[in-house]
């Protein structure tokens, strides 16, 4: 199926705009505005270090409202009463398989360390004696591009072994626990503050054939939530945290409660010029690094 994306400029009160727009039958509507962008990554900065610069360039002056419309006979009588109502409306094609498809074309198999190969669902890879790590993340955040998560894989090679029990907190896609049952490990709980993350985690452990009896993903913020915290347990070998850094610094005081005697804790997401916070934190909070590691301006450690 074909769709009309419409980009309607604007100046004032967007939701006035966008009640106009639906009383001429406009259904889903996007508002894209660099002041309520910039508001956004303000009142939200605990959750990154680093936004993109070409993210924020796309919203640079930026004061539009977008909306899809069918291309049929109702969609076009849509638009035509949009455009009798006086707006200046710019619209392109869309197909159905652009929005759902589009960026899998630049998500290609990925060797990763010395022993894992990351392989898209829908892709087939040679595999030369590395670990196949199938995923499909949809749009949660890990596929092994990033710098972060590649650090991470490649840390959990040496620690991974039979008998390990891995806790990743800000678990994503799942990838890292997965990694880690794929290495050797002998099972893993994650968690994570997105809700879409259990189910799909979930269903990327099963592309690996690992099932919940291996692999439960949990829902909720351990910064907030003691309950949670107590919910998740205690006596892991390993714990994994690749968030970023205003998360991971209040995380030291209080991630050694679920580690065991001797357990090893691996924090990513730590973005250059915030290296020698974390660092002090995690030494406050009687941690050893026992490794650092810099890929691309990021950060990554290893402790006990």
């Amino acid at each position: 199926m074909e769709w009309i994306e419409c980009t309607l400029p604007w100046s004032g009160d967007a939701d006035e705009l966008c009640t106009a727009l639906a009383e001429l039958g406009v259904g889903g509507m996007s508002v894209e505005n660099e002041a309520d962008f910039k508001d956004f990554l303000e009142n939200n900065h605990q959750y990154w270090d680093y936004v993109d610069e070409e993210l924020e360039q796309s919203f640079a002056g930026k004061s539009q409202v977008k909306f899809w419309l069918a291309d049929d006979e109702e969609g076009r009588a849509v638009l035509a009463a949009v455009t009798a109502a006086g707006y200046t409306v710019t619209t392109s094609l869309i197909h159905d398989e652009d929005w759902e498809n589009n960026w899998k074309e630049f998500y290609k198999p990925l060797p990763i360390g010395e022993k894992l190969i990351v392989v898209p669902e829908w892709e087939e890879a040679e595999l030369d004696g590395r670990i196949a790590l199938r995923l499909d993340p949809g749009l949660i955040f890990g596929t092994g591009s990033h710098a972060t998560t590649r650090m991470c894989l490649e840390a959990l090679e040496h620690m991974a072994a039979p008998g390990k029990r891995l806790l990743d907190l800000g678990c994503g896609s799942g990838i890292l626990a997965i990694g880690g049952l794929l290495l050797g490990c002998e099972s893993a709980v994650g968690c994570d503050i997105d809700p879409k993350a259990p189910d799909v985690a979930e269903s990327n452990a099963a592309l690996n054939g690992i099932g919940p009896d291996r692999f439960r993903v949990y829902a909720g913020d351990v910064l907030s939530d003691d309950g949670m915290r107590k919910f998740l347990g205690e006596g892991y070998d390993i714990v994994t945290a690749n968030i970023v850094s205003d998360v991971i610094i209040p995380l030291d005081g209080f991630v050694r409660r679920f580690m065991n005697e001797g357990g090893e804790l691996v924090v990513s997401g730590i973005i250059e010029g915030r290296q020698d916070e974390v660092t002090a934190a995690l030494e406050e909070a009687g941690f050893t690094i026992t490794g650092s590691y810099c890929q691309e301006e990021w950060h990554c450690y290893t402790c006990k």
